[in-house]
């Protein structure tokens, strides 16, 4: 069974439309959902774990409509927001009985045992989480996630604000979770975790699918060879012949090209005549930043999005 399946899944909040008929099939993998703010990340999230009702289109979970089944899809699905919510004024075996006791564990001490355990959180079980580690009260909303065993997790920039190390540890807790078999769809800004760790990831753009597959699939797709180029000043647009613009951020532009070290002095000599000051060129083979630039452009926060940022707000206080 296809683990969530959506058909033109869609919601306007009044003139905006976060999420444009979204179509989506995952199996059991892990996902990445990635794109700018405003692009509709969150929202489709919302909708998938039935705290956002769609505008049209169908969403289903494990064969469960998130719609006409929303307490069965809840029963199969655990959601880690991207807002770490643990009590802090509670252990950590505290919190894992507080969850425990809300999916009616029959033997709620073994099971936080268990997973405090996988979490390798045994020996600080007993302290405050407010002593907790940003990595650490991770791995706790992890573990509370995993408490009912649920087929699908739902994570929203699960190591967002976390160090390298911390990361690295979240990552390979959350690929020992696949290996039970479970779904994780998860959204990050984090392309190289992205490109690391996804099956398989969609870049969604104004609410629509804009590039989809794994990985290497996007990435084969530009040409072979990444130049870069740092400026100084403003950069001013050039048309050669064998390189193909990808995108312009924070003082740099990429082109691709077929044979770089070829094209390298080309470019080099076509950005000069346009006007542009030139303090640095290098050449790499294409990265998931690549394809996310070339997919989605520079942007510009959307229309109504501030109105949207206010919904929300709204939306998780309530």
């Amino acid at each position: 069974m296809t683990a969530i399946l959506t058909e033109g899944l869609t919601k306007k909040f009044g003139n905006l439309c976060a999420v444009d008929s979204l179509d989506l099939s995952i199996e059991k993998e892990i996902f990445g959902l990635l794109g700018p703010n405003g692009s509709g990340k969150t929202t489709t999230v919302l909708m998938l774990t039935t705290l956002l009702a769609q505008t049209k289109g169908s969403a289903s979970i494990c064969g469960h409509d998130t719609l006409l089944a929303p307490e069965k899809v809840r029963d199969c699905i655990s959601y880690v927001p991207q807002d770490m919510a643990v009590d802090t004024n509670l252990t950590g075996r505290e919190n894992m009985l507080v969850f425990a006791r809300l999916y009616g564990i029959s033997d709620p001490k073994d099971k936080v045992d268990e997973l405090l355990a996988v979490m390798e959180l045994s020996d600080r079980a007993d302290d405050l989480a407010k002593t907790y580690s940003g990595g650490m009260r991770r791995r706790l909303e992890l573990a509370e996630a995993l408490v009912h065993e649920p087929e699908v997790v739902f994570l929203d920039e699960p190591t967002i604000g976390l160090d390298v190390a911390a990361r690295r540890s979240i990552w390979n807790h959350i690929r020992k979770m696949t290996k039970k078999g479970m779904t994780i769809f998860m959204t990050t800004h984090y392309m190289d975790e992205a490109d690391q760790y996804c099956d398989r990831v969609g870049i969604i753009s104004h609410g629509k699918v804009a590039a989809m597959g794994t990985p290497q699939e996007l990435k084969s797709r530009l040409m072979k060879d990444v130049v870069t180029v740092t400026l100084e000043g403003e950069y001013h647009p050039v048309m050669l012949e064998g390189a193909v613009f990808v995108g312009e951020s924070e003082g740099t532009v990429s082109f691709t090209a077929g044979n770089g070290r070829e094209a390298l002095p080309l470019l080099a000599d076509a950005l000069k005549q346009a006007g542009n000051c030139v303090k640095a060129m290098s050449l790499r083979e294409p990265s998931l930043d690549d394809v996310f630039l070339q997919s989605v452009g520079k942007q510009e926060e959307p229309k109504g999005f501030e109105e949207w940022k206010f919904r929300m707000m709204l939306h998780r206080r309530n």
